[in-house]
């Protein structure tokens, strides 16, 4: 059994293809009507003027009124009047007296039979034109007075028959079909072409499928997290999606404005202004890190590019997080060992029977490893910071680099409000701490021959007064991290900021380089505050971070990072 064939609605180029096929059939056929009247009535027109022409002259003539005085008029006004039919092309000349009786005809036969037609304008003296049916048929006629001083001794009427004028009408119109059917033929084959290109263009689809696309494609964009730009062939923003104005930042009318003029950074920008595909190409906005990727759209030219971001700011502090939990392991996994080693002297001087010393030894290390936790905790009661603290004190040690407190560190547990999230500290100090780390034990190895003791300072305080965001209530919370490092050229102060400024080899860093202080600098902004960089007394760099312990108010945009050289203060 066959399956009945469900017949698919036309397309939008077929429906608009049928539209016009039958617009310009309805144009021509107008057209070729309006010029078949036109054409018969100028057909008309031109008969009256010509039969006008023909019995004025002929009534004007001399030679009519001398016939007319004769006694036979009909046999001079004949032969006269048939040449001037013959010659002029009109169907009939004939010339009567007053009363209608008839001097000449093209028919002999006739001659001497009334006129059929009317004449009382024409004895008023008055030249007139009507269309009349005589004895040749309808006829365009004109009746003209032959005046003899003041009388009216003749009439003169000649014409043409309107199955002549209907003659030449249809020779006219021949014509007409033929520039009708060619134009006809135009039209269609050129509404075929620009059907047929529109067919191209809209994938066959017809309208309702083309508006369903339309509102899945808005839909789509506003119910995908994901950014997603369009950018025509001058780079200029063709199409963008919400998700895409909240990872690049971007308010108010975008539409049309090319991506360099958008304030982005300058990475970021380049990135969208190649002309070669990006992958999974990690920058930092103001306040996001963004992973990029863009396709060029092309067909023969290029026609623009399309851009898709995934946000990875989340990511990224969790990764961070997943670096300060490898490093604990790490260090843990080193103090594991060292504790072992310890534990073997200690047995070996049980075995040698020196428990006194075995004794000593083992308070010495207790001593040591409790006074750096009680340091710790006593200066710093958030659990959070302390806990990070201690695993970077543990990690610096490894690496041969000492991480010392400084005298007025200072924070009371519960102090920090709770809109300030602990991952954002971690995120700030740990990154701070880490870069301190790698660029003092980089300085102490580089100047190994001298024997350079690498330190790492940090200072946590809280201070009261005047906050980041300048209000005078609420006070700020203060984290410093100094190194004995190689510092900071203050030419580059400026740069350390921006997503892929490092001074690690590129092999260093094999999670990315350049993005830790990227991500501080964007945790700080998230939560209203500041940081700075300047050298610090030791040679090496000190960075300082700010963040107002008040509530900020939503609408105030967060602070720019603040970079400042010279000494600290």
């Amino acid at each position: 059994m066959r399956r009945p064939r469900i017949r698919r609605p036309r397309s939008l180029a077929g429906q608009l293809f049928a539209m016009q096929i039958v617009l310009v059939t309805v144009v021509v056929a107008g057209c070729a009507a309006f010029a078949y009247v036109a054409d018969r009535g100028q057909a008309e027109e031109a008969a009256r003027r010509e039969v006008t022409t023909a019995a004025v002259a002929v009534a004007a003539s001399s030679s009519v009124r001398d016939a007319v005085r004769s006694p036979d008029p009909a046999a001079g006004l004949q032969p006269y009047a048939e040449r001037v039919r013959r010659d002029t092309g009109v169907d009939f000349v004939t010339i009567m007296n007053p009363d209608g009786i008839r001097w000449t005809h093209p028919d002999p036969a006739r001659i001497g039979e009334r006129y059929l037609g009317h004449t009382g304008p024409a004895l008023r003296g008055e030249t007139f034109s009507e269309t009349y049916t005589g004895t040749l048929g309808p006829s365009v006629r004109v009746v003209v007075p032959v005046r003899d001083g003041d009388r009216t001794v003749a009439l003169v009427s000649a014409g043409i028959t309107v199955d002549a004028i209907s003659a030449e009408i249809r020779r006219q119109l021949l014509g007409l079909l033929l520039v009708a059917l060619g134009a006809l033929g135009l039209g269609g084959a050129g509404t075929y072409l620009l059907n047929a290109r529109l067919r191209r263009h809209t994938h066959g689809m017809n309208a309702t499928e083309l508006s369903r696309m339309h509102d899945y494609h808005e839909a789509t964009l506003h119910a995908v997290r994901e950014g997603l730009l369009m950018l025509d062939g001058q780079h200029r923003i063709a199409l963008i999606n919400d998700g895409g104005r909240e990872l690049l930042g971007l308010t108010g009318e975008v539409m049309g404005r090319r991506v360099d003029a958008l304030g982005l950074p300058p990475t970021l920008t380049d990135a969208l202004l190649a002309a070669e595909p990006r992958v999974d190409e990690v920058h930092a906005t103001a306040d996001r890190i963004v992973v990029l990727n863009t396709s060029p759209v092309s067909g023969g030219e290029r026609h623009g590019t399309v851009v898709t971001l995934r946000d990875h700011t989340e990511l990224q502090a969790l990764s961070g997080e997943l670096d300060s939990v490898r490093g604990f392991a790490e260090a843990l996994r080193s103090q594991a060992h060292e504790a072992a080693n310890r534990l073997h002297a200690v047995v070996s001087l049980i075995e040698l029977g020196r428990a006194d010393e075995a004794v000593e030894f083992v308070t010495a290390e207790l001593e040591l490893a409790q006074a750096l936790t009680d340091e710790v905790v006593g200066a710093v009661a958030e659990p959070v910071l302390a806990a990070l603290l201690l695993g970077k004190a543990a990690q610096a040690n490894e690496r041969g680099v000492e991480l010392v407190l400084a005298p007025d560190t200072h924070v009371d547990d519960g102090l920090l409000p709770p809109r300030l999230p602990a991952r954002d500290l971690v995120t700030i100090l740990g990154n701070l701490v880490d870069n301190a780390v790698d660029a003092a034990a980089e300085e102490a190895n580089r100047s190994a021959a001298e024997v350079r003791h690498a330190q790492v300072t940090v200072t946590l305080r809280t201070e009261a007064g005047a906050g980041a965001g300048g209000s005078s209530s609420g006070g700020e919370l203060l984290l410093r991290v100094t190194d004995t490092g190689a510092g900071v050229a203050p030419e580059v102060m400026e740069e350390v900021f921006r997503r892929g400024w490092s001074t690690k080899s590129p092999g260093s860093a094999p999670h990315g380089r350049g993005l830790g202080l990227a991500l501080v600098r964007q945790a700080v902004r998230r939560n209203g505050g500041t940081v700075s960089v300047t050298g610090s007394r030791g040679g090496g760099a000190e960075f300082t971070v700010r963040l107002p312990l008040h509530a900020t108010h939503p609408a105030d945009p967060p602070p720019t990072p603040a970079v400042r050289t010279g000494a600290p203060s």
